[in-house]
């Protein structure tokens, strides 16, 4: 299923989009898409014929597709060419870091420069939802707590995130420095999330293109890595890493300026777009 919420920011409802691409309305089964309704109501939802549920006509907003998000775990240099451009080493163990929930914004809506922000820069990652509570759980175990996946861009301002000192939380938690979606896609539709070409676009020219095969530490392996220290929730959101291209790795250096426009995307779980405003 591809799952989705629709309408204005703050008043979004619950939507299914079919086989045929037509947004359908979940209003009437569920009240929102959230944790619950990933850890208890899929099959239910799963077993609705999408040709019943009311069309859902015009061009509506998108919102971010998950309501209620628990916690944004990232994963940093979780590709090691991205590592490389970084000019870090090779993590032995996962790199984790916290992406403040108030920075989930809409797939389409805009990305707002922070005042002051001299170094924006972008990352298409393939993010893991969490559909069943997941706490030291082993890695054969671990994809059976997964949701489903969408799409992230853990939009960056690398002065904050590398020059500030301390964590790297505070250059990744700007408001709409996380937009999410279009859709949530179920576990089921995608097969192997290890396999999947995921890209990111500035201005139409293609910097990201790679595949989640080159992840370092595999999808199950960060389920279950993750729970050892901290309990997963149904509704938590992991954001796997970036491939190479972003615009620190690049020489000379490029960022985000107002009016550049941000497309992405990763294998069947959409595309993205993002124009950069500044306040």
């Amino acid at each position: 299923m591809k799952l989705v919420r629709y309408g204005p920011v703050g008043a979004e409802r619950p939507g299914i989009v079919d086989a045929a691409n037509v947004l359908r309305d979940l209003s009437g089964h569920v009240g929102d898409i959230d944790g619950k309704v990933l850890a208890t109501g899929l099959d239910a939802l799963e077993a609705l014929d999408p040709a019943t549920l009311p069309k859902v006509e015009g061009v509506p907003r998108v919102g971010a597709p998950l309501a209620g998000v628990g916690k944004i775990i990232c994963v940093g240099l979780n590709y090691a060419d991205h590592a490389a451009e970084s000019n870090m080493a090779l993590p032995k163990e996962p790199v984790l870091f916290m992406k403040a929930t108030t920075a989930i914004s809409g797939p389409y809506d805009p990305v707002i420069k922070p005042q002051g922000a001299m170094k924006l820069d972008w990352e298409v990652e393939l993010a893991v939802v969490i559909g069943k509570t997941a706490r030291s759980v082993t890695e054969a175990e671990a994809l059976d707590h997964v949701a489903g996946y969408c799409i992230l861009n853990d939009v960056s301002e690398r002065a904050y995130q590398l020059e500030h000192e301390g964590q790297w939380v505070k250059g990744k938690s700007c408001d709409t420095f996380a937009p999410m979606g279009p859709w949530l896609v179920t576990a089921d539709e995608i097969g192997d999330p290890g396999a999947l070409d995921i890209w990111l676009e500035v201005n139409g020219h293609r910097y990201q293109d790679s595949n989640t095969r080159h992840l370092i530490f595999n999808i199950p392996f960060l389920v279950s890595y993750i729970s050892r220290f901290m309990t997963l929730a149904p509704g938590d959101v992991i954001s796997t890493g970036t491939p190479p291209g972003v615009g620190l790795g690049l020489n000379p250096p490029l960022y985000l300026s107002a009016g550049d426009v941000m497309r992405l995307g990763v294998a069947g779980l959409g595309e993205q777009r993002q124009t950069v405003v500044s306040v």
